[in-house]
C-alpha cells in the first residue's frame, strides 16, 4: 500500500538530494513546497508569502492523499521544522487513512553552516537555482523556528554528515 514520505531537517541540509535518492527506489512523486513556491512566485518575499505558503501546503497536502489513494508514494519534502507542525501533518493523514513515515535528515552545525556558505556562494556568483542568499538576519530567524525532533518521533534517522540511515 502506498504512504507518505515525510522529509523533515533544516534547510540546506539535504533534503532535496535524499529526496530523490529515495524516489530511485521505488514508485514517487515528489512534492516539494520549496520547488513550488520557485515556480510559481519565484521567492518573492512580500506580505503575501506566509498567506501563499499556508494555501500551497493545504493544497499539496490534498494532492498527497489523492496520489496516494492512487496507488503511488508521496515523498513530502516539507522541512516540518517544529513538533507542532510534524503532529499536525502526521494527523492529517491518520485523518484519511494514509500511512506516513517520518525521515529526519540530521547535518551537524559545522557541516550546515560549511553548506550555508557554499550556497551563498553559488547564489552570488548567479549559479544557485531556486536558492536564495540566507544572510545573517534570515539565519537566526530560521535557526530560532527549528525544533530538532526526537528519535521516538522519527522512523528514519538519516546522517547526512556520513551518509548513514539508522
Amino acid at each position: 500500500m502506498a504512504k507518505v514520505y515525510l522529509i523533515c531537517g533544516k534547510i540546506c541540509s539535504g533534503k532535496s538530494y535524499y529526496s530523490k535518492k529515495l524516489k530511485e527506489k521505488m514508485n514517487s512523486v515528489i512534492l516539494s513546497p520549496d520547488e513550488a513556491t520557485y515556480d510559481l512566485i519565484r521567492n518573492e518575499q512580500g506580505e503575501f508569502y506566509n498567506v501563499f505558503c499556508d494555501r500551497l501546503l493545504n493544497y499539496l497536502n490534498k494532492k498527497a492523499v489523492e496520489i496516494v489513494n492512487a496507488g503511488a508514494n508521496v515523498i513530502y519534502e516539507r522541512g516540518l521544522w517544529n513538533k507542532a507542525e510534524r503532529d499536525n501533518v502526521k494527523q492529517f493523514f491518520k485523518e484519511n487513512n494514509i500511512e506516513t513515515e517520518l525521515h529526519y535528515i540530521y547535518m551537524s552545525d559545522d557541516v550546515w553552516k560549511k553548506r550555508i556558505k557554499e550556497r551563498n556562494k553559488r547564489v552570488k556568483e548567479g549559479k544557485g537555482g531556486s536558492d536564495f542568499y540566507l544572510d545573517e538576519g534570515l539565519m537566526k530567524k530560521l535557526v530560532s523556528k527549528f525544533e530538532e525532533p526526537t528519535r521516538d518521533e522519527v522512523d528514519v534517522w538519516y546522517d547526512n554528515n556520513k551518509d548513514i540511515v539508522s
